[in-house]
C-alpha cells in the first residue's frame, strides 16, 4: 500500500474560472462556465467549456517553439496562486533534479496538427514549420512544464483516457516510493479541439445545451477544457495541515472501447482500493465523475450505491467546468481540496430532478458540511478508472 502525499500547493484554470479565488466563486455562486461554442468548424448547437483569452497568453520566449493552445492553457495555470513558487521553493530544498513531473493529457496540442493539416502542399505533405514533438506530441506537455519550471527531474505523460489526471497522483506515489524522486508536479491539462468535438458527436454524446449530470433527463455531455496542478510530497516533507491525498485506486475492466461496464465493476474495484489505502475511514462527499451521458451516470450510481447507498452526498461538478477529458481528474481533485477546506459540497447544476434509479444521495444544490475526506471518480474509454481520497492529513 502506498502511503499518503502532502499536497502543499495547487491551482486551476477552467471555464469555470482561472485560479482558487475564481473558481471558490463560482462553486458557491452556482455559477458554471459553459457556454454555446463561438469556436470555427465546431458542430452546430453545442455548449462547451472554453477558457477565454488563451490566443492572448505568450509563451516565454526561451520556450516559444512550445506554443499551442494546450501549453498556453498550461502557463495560465502555472501562473496562478503561487504555484511556482511552491515549486521553486521544493526544488530549491530537494535539488532541480529531484522534483519530477508527470502530467496527463488525452489530446495534447492535436488542434495544433490540425491546423497544420490544413495547410498542406499540393503532395499533402505538413509544412515545413510545423513542430510535432514540441506541440502535438503526448510528452510535449510534461516537456514544456518541466523546462517552464526550471526542473531536471524525470517527466512522465499520463495518457490514459479520461482518468489521465488522476492517474498522475498514483503515479507520483510510485515514483517517490521507489526514490526517483523527493516531490513531483502532477495534474493535467486538456484543450478544445475538432477531432474531440466531432467525435464525441459523431457518437451522439453531447449534450443539446449545458450538460446536466444525474438529471433524470439528463442527454449527454459538454465538453471543456482545463489545467490542473499540484505539488505534492511526503507528508513528514510538508508543513504540518497541509492538505493530503489519503489513498489512490484504480482498476482496468476493459468492458469496452467506449461504454463502462454497466454494474461498474472496474469503477468499485477502484473506488474500494482508494477507500483501503486511505484506511477506510469514511468519506463526507463523493465528487462523481458525472458527465451526463445516459450509460456513465447510471452504472457510476450503481457503483456508487453498492459502497455506499445513499449515506453520503455525491455530485458531478461538470455542470460547471464541462467534461475536461485528461484534466478532469486533477481538475477535481482541485475542486475535492476547496470542498475540504470551505466544508461544501457543491450539488449539481442545472439538475430540477435527479435521476431516482439511481438510489445514491445526489445533491442539487449546495449544502454547507464538514468535508473532511473526498471522494473524487474519474473513468474512461476503454475501462480505465482511477479513485483519489483527498482530504486533511
Amino acid at each position: 500500500m502506498l502511503p499518503s502525499l502532502a499536497i502543499p500547493a495547487f491551482t486551476a484554470a477552467s471555464a469555470m474560472g482561472t485560479g482558487l479565488a475564481a473558481m471558490r466563486e463560482a462553486l458557491h455562486g452556482r455559477r458554471g462556465g459553459l457556454a454555446p461554442c463561438d469556436l470555427p468548424g465546431m458542430p452546430e448547437g453545442i455548449w462547451v467549456g472554453r477558457v477565454p483569452g488563451l490566443e492572448e497568453v505568450v509563451l516565454p520566449e526561451a520556450l516559444a517553439r512550445y506554443d499551442c493552445r494546450n501549453h498556453r492553457l498550461a502557463e495560465l495555470g502555472l501562473r496562478q496562486d503561487g504555484f511556482e513558487a511552491a515549486v521553486a521553493e521544493a526544488a530549491g530544498r530537494f535539488g532541480a533534479h529531484r522534483v519530477a513531473v508527470v502530467l496527463g493529457t488525452s489530446t495534447s496540442g492535436i488542434a495544433e496538427t490540425e491546423v497544420a493539416y490544413a495547410r498542406r502542399d499540393a503532395d499533402g505533405a505538413l509544412p515545413a514549420d510545423f513542430d510535432f514533438a514540441h506541440t502535438h506530441d503526448l510528452y510535449a506537455l510534461p516537456r514544456y512544464v518541466r523546462a517552464r519550471l526550471g526542473l531536471r527531474g524525470p517527466a512522465v505523460a499520463i495518457s490514459t483516457a479520461c482518468t489521465s489526471g488522476a492517474r498522475s497522483f498514483l503515479e507520483a506515489q510510485s515514483m517517490i516510493v521507489a526514490g526517483l524522486c523527493d516531490a513531483v508536479v502532477v495534474g493535467g491539462v486538456d484543450t478544445l479541439c475538432r477531432m474531440t468535438l466531432h467525435g464525441f458527436n459523431s457518437l451522439e454524446l453531447l449534450s443539446k445545451g449545458a450538460c446536466r449530470p444525474c438529471a433524470v433527463d439528463r442527454d449527454g455531455i459538454s465538453i471543456g477544457e482545463a489545467a490542473g496542478f499540484a505539488l505534492v510530497m511526503r507528508v513528514e516533507d510538508a508543513a504540518p495541515g497541509s492538505l493530503a491525498l489519503l489513498g489512490a485506486g484504480a482498476s482496468a475492466d476493459g468492458h469496452h472501447m467506449s461504454s463502462p461496464h454497466p454494474e461498474g465493476l472496474g469503477a468499485i474495484s477502484a473506488m474500494r482500493a482508494a477507500l483501503a489505502a486511505a484506511g477506510d475511514a469514511p468519506v463526507d462527499y463523493v465528487n462523481l465523475h458525472g458527465t451526463g451521458t445516459r450509460a456513465n451516470d447510471a452504472m457510476e450510481g450503481n457503483a456508487v450505491r453498492v459502497l455506499f447507498g445513499n449515506g453520503v452526498p455525491c455530485s458531478s461538478t461538470k455542470g460547471w467546468t464541462g467534461h475536461t477529458l485528461g484534466a478532469s481528474g486533477a481538475l477535481e481533485a482541485v475542486i475535492a481540496a476547496i470542498c475540504v477546506a470551505d466544508g461544501l459540497v457543491p450539488g449539481c447544476l442545472g439538475v430540477k430532478e435527479p435521476d431516482p434509479g439511481f438510489g445514491v444521495d445526489v445533491a442539487v444544490a449546495n449544502r454547507a458540511l464538514p468535508v473532511r475526506r473526498v471522494l473524487s471518480n474519474s473513468f474512461g474509454f476503454g475501462g480505465s478508472n482511477c479513485a483519489l481520497v483527498i482530504g486533511q492529513g
